[in-house]
């Protein structure tokens, strides 16, 4: 047996005709009052001045007076976080980044390597790309595991940043993970995400437009613009009773509608995504013909919903792990890495064949915290530097390979060089996908003076 701790008192028979559970009788009571507040002093809510002066004079129950106390209660009994848009910058195009982040350290040389290389034929000779490998340009060649996306390589749409690094990533996954999300050390860049530093410079948008796929907010989207964080578009919902629901919503919106306050816009916007969530919710999603969802996929399939659902979606994240592979690593099908690569590519493939023509509009970059080393430990790989971004995008790239490579004759400390920044990269990614300029790139770098790498046609 359940004993409520905060029962409605047995004398309060109206409380509990609004509801069975005090927290929502108590909002919506207090919404009742504020309702019948407006409706005898309309005009005096219209001006702030005005509605100042109602406050010193401290008559009745004022909109702005409840916020404090009020907006306490909504929080509670919402699942998703209320955003704001407090951000408001030129507009920039549209369309949609998400980044895929490999959590663990992925061993480039695994995924896209320099084919007949004698540097890796003595360094890993258990660890080469097979026969079966696909052939990118510039003397390079790509897993097998990749094959479901084949269709977009030949189209000149999938291309890979190779020797990708930068200076401040340690091996430790922690700290590189940290630095890779933030774009910079924590004391560069105050603890806030790159992404959420992009937001900014992308404009005002839906509450949709900063999303973590995940049961918690990547670091990447930590930061003043309160992106939501959920595992599944159904369970972003209001809490409470299910037949009071509606009336709980209604009660929210007024509460927070004309406050002169800015919490207004963070409310009505939270209050526009959880009504956009249960229009998608309301009926089970169904994905394009052929199309089947699997393993990381499933993250995919809620972006779809999203964006086929026209919630505006700019910037979102999918995590996967799994990849960090010291021993029973393996380049071939059956292999621990082949099989979580593999996995990757055919949710991009299904997710990209979902969305049909939208995917015109849309860029995945795949990154991880840190590369690994050139030579093999007998049958895995440690730590190293040097990894490999991977792009697919709706737009054509400038090839297959992309960014600068010299060559694996000079090692560093046994990894791979650093040829490409990380953080050039990144920006170069997003640069295209939304048309920003250097300066723009450069305010969501701070410690990073923006070089763009030719990322599309």
């Amino acid at each position: 047996m359940t004993v409520n701790p905060y029962p409605l008192h047995p004398e309060c028979p109206d409380l509990r005709r609004l509801a069975d559970n005090p927290a929502e009788a108590l909002l919506r009571a207090e919404a009742d009052i504020v309702a019948a507040e407006n409706a005898a002093e309309a005009d005096r809510y219209r001006r702030l001045e005005e509605v100042e002066e109602a406050q010193q004079d401290g008559r009745g129950v004022t909109r702005r007076t409840f916020v404090a106390g009020a907006a306490a209660t909504a929080t509670a009994l919402a699942t998703a976080q209320f955003v704001t848009t407090s951000a408001s910058f030129a507009a920039t195009k549209t369309g949609t980044l998400i980044h895929v982040f490999l959590y663990g350290g992925l061993d480039g040389l695994s995924l896209v390597a320099p084919a007949d290389d004698p540097v890796l034929a003595k360094a890993r000779p258990d660890l080469l790309l097979g026969n079966d490998s696909l052939a990118l340009g510039r003397g390079f060649k790509l897993t097998s595991a990749f094959a479901p996306l084949e269709k977009w390589l030949k189209a000149g749409q999938l291309g890979f940043v190779p020797a990708v690094s930068d200076p401040r990533l340690s091996r430790s996954h922690f700290q590189a993970a940290d630095a890779c999300n933030l774009g910079g050390l924590p004391g560069e860049t105050g603890g806030r995400g790159w992404l959420d530093s992009l937001v900014d410079t992308l404009g005002k948008g839906t509450a949709f437009r900063s999303v973590g796929i995940g049961s918690t907010l990547p670091r990447s989207l930590v930061g003043v613009n309160g992106a939501i964080s959920l595992n599944s578009v159904g369970e972003l919902r209001l809490n409470g009773d299910d037949k009071y629901r509606a009336a709980t919503e209604k009660a929210i919106r007024g509460l927070f509608t004309g406050i002169n306050h800015p919490v207004e816009e963070s409310v009505i916007e939270g209050m526009g995504a959880l009504a956009t969530a249960q229009r998608l919710a309301a009926k089970p999603y169904t994905a394009a013909a052929g199309v089947k969802y699997e393993g990381v996929g499933n993250a995919f399939q809620q972006l779809a919903q999203l964006i086929k659902g026209g919630a505006n979606v700019r910037v979102a994240t999918v995590g996967m792990g799994g990849y960090d592979t010291h021993e029973n690593q393996g380049t071939s099908e059956g292999g621990q890495l082949w099989r979580r690569l593999n996995e990757l590519a055919n949710a991009m493939a299904a997710f990209f064949t979902d969305l049909g023509d939208r995917a015109s509009d849309v860029t995945i970059m795949v990154s991880s915290e840190f590369g690994r080393r050139v030579g093999s430990n007998g049958g895995g790989t440690d730590h190293g530097h040097g990894g490999v971004v991977t792009v697919l995008s709706g737009r054509k790239l400038a090839g297959s390979l992309l960014g600068a490579w010299n060559g694996l004759d000079k090692l560093d400390s046994g990894d791979v060089p650093e040829y490409n920044n990380m953080f050039n990269v990144y920006g170069s990614v997003a640069q295209g996908r939304f048309g920003l300029t250097a300066a723009q790139v450069d305010k969501v770098f701070p410690r990073q003076k923006f070089t763009p790498i030719k990322m599309y046609a």
